[in-house]
């Protein structure tokens, strides 16, 4: 489980995160929500769930440029597929909370052999 952008409103205001930029940080183990290293593993399926300002054709490039990045691994025994779903309400925060209210956020599941 790995959720993007982990972000403090302080940084919100000087960074405006697009739809490649998050998607990329869910496969940056700094923002898993799990003590694992899918570096030391491939990847077997992906689900990407979008919130907020996220179009289709935005999701499909950063996907594209995803699975033909050679540093995220997946497994050559099954074609392994994005499952994708998109909200389109924006994220809620909590009041008072650590982070910040962005125009869109992302969660992934997945399962790696790590």
């Amino acid at each position: 489980v790995t959720y993007a952008p982990v972000i403090s409103a302080e940084k919100a205001y000087h960074e405006q995160l697009s739809v490649a930029d998050i998607t990329n940080q869910c496969f940056d183990p700094a923002n898993q929500m799990v003590k694992c290293d899918p570096r030391h593993g491939k990847y077997m399926a992906v689900c990407l769930l979008y919130r907020g300002d996220v179009v289709p054709k935005d999701v499909n490039m950063a996907i594209s440029h995803i699975k033909t990045k050679r540093s995220i691994q997946f497994v050559d025994w099954c074609p392994t597929g994005f499952k994708v779903g998109i909200n389109y309400q924006p994220p809620t925060v909590v009041p008072g909370g650590d982070l910040s209210k962005v125009p869109r956020a992302l969660c992934m599941l997945s399962n790696t052999t790590a």
